[in-house]
């Protein structure tokens, strides 16, 4: 019986000497104890123990002068285990020049970019960014969105459903099943063609039957397994998607060949990656 690859389409990723604050201030963020800092050697070892082929890393921008250094870093981060990361860039709204820095972004092998728009405050379908979708778009480049905290409005998933609806090429991942705490929100607004949605910071508050409803609504080939990596451990994590009981064909489709088709990754690249 051949191993089971699974790649996590969502981790965030810290330098050395910011890591322990950065991680600590999601978790106050959220409310959550971390339990491990958010370096990329904890990230590949805690992968390896728990057989994790492939990594999508990102880190956000809160600030728009951190741009250019966090998306050297994720760079940096891919060339040092190419076959592992796959590295998304970072922009913010208020940059001078987001459609240089989506080139640069290009040039440095990024493969799309993270936006969250409760830490960077602003709102997913905010005007001034529909440009910048439909640069991206043309240039063929996923935007991963946090979306969905109940806190906040700038996240909302019928923003991003507008988003979506305004700019159809543009391939939009919607982390959390598209609404970290607004699941029903996301369930009415944002089965859209071009929508993917992310398991990551849902199955520990879903009920299975929540977890399968939007399963079924996105579609399982819409759907990305994603621990948010320093958020949660990959044991806890494998256990929750398990539980959900879904058919052989299904979990492939979802820990790893949804991925490889919306980045245009070759499958041989994902099966060189499982940890032996």
């Amino acid at each position: 019986m051949s191993q089971q690859i699974i790649i996590d389409a969502h981790t965030h990723i810290f330098p050395r000497k910011i890591a322990p604050k950065a991680t600590q201030s999601i978790g106050q963020f959220y409310g959550l104890d971390m339990n491990a800092d958010g370096m990329a050697h904890v990230l590949l070892e805690q992968g390896d123990e728990n057989g994790i082929a492939m990594f999508l890393i990102c880190s956000v921008a809160t600030r728009a002068e951190q741009v250019r250094a966090i998306n050297d870093f994720v760079a940096q981060k891919v060339r040092m285990h190419p076959d592992r990361f796959v590295g998304l860039g970072a922009l913010h709204p208020d940059m001078e020049d987001p459609f240089g820095e989506i080139e640069r972004i290009i040039e440095l092998g990024l493969r799309g970019i993270k936006l969250h728009p409760d830490f960077q405050l602003f709102d997913i379908d905010d005007a001034r960014m529909l440009p910048v979708y439909r640069y991206l778009a043309q240039k063929g480049l996923p935007v991963l969105f946090h979306t969905g905290d109940a806190r906040y409005d700038y996240s909302r998933p019928k923003k991003l459903a507008r988003v979506a609806r305004a700019v159809p090429d543009l391939k939009c991942i919607a982390a959390h099943f598209g609404g970290f705490q607004r699941w029903g929100e996301s369930y009415k607004t944002m089965a859209l063609p071009n929508v993917w949605v992310d398991t990551s910071s849902s199955l520990y508050a879903l009920k299975k039957e929540q977890a399968l409803a939007l399963i079924e609504r996105f579609g399982e080939d819409k759907v990305l397994f994603g621990t948010d990596f320093p958020m949660w451990e990959y044991p806890q994590e494998l256990q929750r998607f398990y539980d959900l009981r879904l058919g052989p064909a299904t979990c492939d489709k979802i820990f790893y060949q949804n991925f490889l088709a919306l980045f245009d990754i070759p499958l041989k690249t994902a099966k060189a990656a499982v940890p032996r």
